[in-house]
């Protein structure tokens, strides 16, 4: 797959202008259309409300070896963070900007990322301000996390609404394994304890041969594309309503940033059969029933192998404080937070001298007792 950048290459822009006014339109989480800040016009979008059996999968052979058809690809200008490299989309008409991802300032550069391109969209269904609620409520339950920063997070600068990468996979799969079935026994042992001869059942596994077949089909295994967020924050914020995509139109990119994928296919398709071959796993152990299991060898056929480019919504908030970059993110549909978890050194101090006082009052008390 070729993803080298490409100077002269037509670009894929996202600006939409208002019919009335001629300013720009952006994509409204709340009222689910295009909205004009500047007139109040808003307009819907058309093929919006699809049911998600309608956005057709992609061969994966032919991904793998870049033999797509070239409707299928597509060119955008990104700029590039020298912190923490997350290649983000950009306006053409900007010059300089901010990372979202790190808070880093950046020059934008002038090259272009040619990549498949998205299949479907998951839109943004929550405002930046429900987001930023979300987001202040879970630093307020964080005991130890520094004042400072929680001041700063509720009084910072705007979040970013970011569509992130993923990859998803479908596949057929049928497995022949061997192994064996343990049943549970017991038998009477005659043991000393203290002095005394005590029967006791002691239990013990007979092993019998066991093979056979399992066969499951794999329905969008979901593997992150980017590598801009730490994977453990990303992955808690599932699950994602994936019944919800919609077929991407860029029409609900308006007003946000997207990231390009930074995982190529193959390497997305490795993660995805790692999670399925346990998953196989799984189902050779019920099926080889019995109390124990043991596996000895499991050889799966993949067939009607699928995948597609889905971008999927995150509020995100990069703070930089006493030279630290804090960043949180918010699922954009259902508002689940996670984040760097911050630690006030003041307050564990404060809260480990209050714990020996406390214990030492206890103790005291007890000793009186």
């Amino acid at each position: 797959m070729d993803d080298t950048p490409l100077p002269d290459a037509p670009l894929s822009e996202h600006r939409f202008p208002c019919d009335t006014c001629g300013s720009d339109l952006r994509y409204a989480p709340d009222a689910g259309r295009l909205v004009c800040d500047h007139c109040g016009n808003t307009e819907t979008i058309e093929g919006s409300g699809f049911n998600v059996q309608a956005i057709a999968e992609l061969d994966l052979r032919a991904g793998l070896n870049a033999d797509l058809p070239p409707e299928q690809m597509e060119e955008t200008r990104v700029t590039t963070c020298p912190n923490c490299a997350a290649q983000v989309e950009f306006d053409t008409g900007k010059h300089a900007t901010e990372c979202p991802f790190c808070a880093t300032p950046v020059v934008v550069d002038t090259g272009t990322n040619r990549h498949i391109k998205p299949r479907a969209v998951l839109p943004f269904a929550l405002t930046q301000e429900v987001a930023r609620d979300a987001m202040n409520d879970w630093l307020g339950g964080l005991w130890f996390a520094p004042n400072g920063l929680q001041e700063y997070a509720r009084k910072g600068r705007r979040m970013q609404g970011i569509y992130v990468p993923y990859w998803t996979y479908d596949a057929n799969t049928r497995s022949s394994y061997t192994g064996q079935r343990g049943t549970v026994y017991y038998v009477s042992e005659t043991v000393m304890r203290d002095g005394k001869r005590v029967t006791r059942q002691v239990p013990k596994v007979r092993w019998r041969a066991a093979s056979g077949r399992v066969s499951r089909f794999f329905d969008d295994v979901l593997v992150l594309a980017s590598k801009s967020l730490p994977k453990k924050y990303t992955d808690a914020l599932e699950p994602w309503d994936l019944s919800a995509l919609e077929p991407y139109a860029p029409e609900y990119l308006a007003g946000f940033r997207a990231e390009a994928y930074a995982v190529p296919l193959q390497d997305g398709f490795a993660e995805a059969r790692a999670h399925m071959d346990r998953v196989i796993e799984r189902d050779v152990k019920f099926d080889i029933g019995g109390d124990r299991q043991r596996v000895h060898s499991i050889d799966t056929d993949l067939s009607n192998l699928t995948f597609k480019h889905v971008l999927l919504p995150v509020w995100l908030a990069a703070y930089k404080y006493r030279g630290k970059t804090y960043r949180f993110v918010v699922n954009g549909r259902t508002g689940r937070v996670q984040g760097e978890r911050p630690f006030s050194a003041i307050k564990i101090t404060f809260a480990v001298i209050l714990g020996a006082i406390a214990a030492g009052i206890i103790g005291y008390l007890a000793a009186q007792q």
